[in-house]
């Protein structure tokens, strides 16, 4: 099973696009998604199959977090 947090859209160059996650950004391709800078979304397998909304990505992201 594969697992995956939001991020934030930080570039896009045609299909390629830059993704931000907490610690990391990473490439992936727009997979058909119509995605702009500052959209989140989720990446499986390095392919955008999801926009999300600001509050979706909080939810989700919050899910991430490590409670110590």
């Amino acid at each position: 099973m594969c697992l995956a947090i939001p991020g934030k859209i930080l570039n896009v160059e045609g299909q390629r696009v830059t993704v931000a996650y907490p610690g990391q950004t990473r490439d992936a391709l727009a997979g058909g998604e119509d995605v702009k800078v500052g959209d989140f979304v989720m990446v499986q397998m390095g392919v955008v199959v999801k926009i999300l909304t600001a509050k979706d990505a909080a939810i989700a992201r919050s899910a991430w977090e490590v409670r110590t």
